[in-house]
């Protein structure tokens, strides 16, 4: 791995950050737990598959029901809902990390994996400072969610979205719609002209969350 990793705290939250000299590109993305365990595979993934030079900033999330979702809603598992705290992370992006690691000219990528991932999405609707966005098997799924992206337009260019062929094979009633969601989530895109895709990853939510966001990030970068 060519870049140089540390951990520091910026805004009161734990960051991740994989650093390279005079990036071209830097890539944002909310972690949990299990997300910062890949980290260094997902990095070594995307100098893999670009020679594209960035910096990888990967923010901890604390509460992952409450902090990216733009709206509540009822749990799925557990007994723990869904919060309306997608614009206070947001804005957490905007006014804490972006300044301190991208310059004027730095092209900001924002991706993450399932609810992270709808999240970026999301926030592809709510401001243009991103160049695109990586959806890695989001959850959209997420009620009023398609009806939202119908009425309303993107502010990127580039939006990555990915699936694994399994996800929709779940007890979930609500999960279940993953697939038809996703397939309608990318009509509407292709229909507002954005320059987008969508690729079917094998296997269910729960694997190879690294390299299915890295194969994102490094879409992105190629457009």
């Amino acid at each position: 791995m060519r870049h140089n990793k540390n951990v520091q705290s910026i805004g009161g939250k734990t960051c991740y950050v994989y650093h390279e000299d005079e990036p071209r590109f830097v890539l944002l993305q909310p972690v949990d737990s299990h997300d910062v365990t890949e980290l260094d595979h997902e990095v070594e993934h995307i100098e893999q598959l670009t020679d594209k030079s960035f910096t990888l900033v990967a923010f901890k999330i604390e509460k992952w029901n409450a902090e990216l979702t733009p709206w509540p809603a009822p749990p799925v598992f557990g007994k723990i809902p869904f919060g309306d705290g997608g614009p206070q992370t947001l804005d957490y992006i905007i006014e804490n990390i972006i300044p301190v690691f991208c310059l004027p000219d730095t092209k900001i990528i924002l991706g993450g994996y399932s609810l992270a991932g709808f999240f970026s999405i999301w926030a592809a609707f709510q401001s243009d400072i991103f160049y695109g966005t990586v959806s890695a098997s989001p959850s959209i799924w997420y009620p009023n969610w398609i009806k939202y992206s119908e009425e309303h337009d993107p502010l990127v260019k580039h939006i990555y979205l990915s699936l694994g062929d399994k996800e929709e094979h779940t007890k979930s009633v609500a999960m279940k719609q993953v697939a038809v969601c996703m397939r309608r989530e990318y009509e509407i895109l292709q229909d507002k002209g954005i320059n987008s895709i969508l690729e079917w990853n094998p296997g269910n939510h729960f694997q190879d969350n690294g390299l299915r966001t890295a194969k994102g990030f490094a879409w992105v970068m190629g457009q």
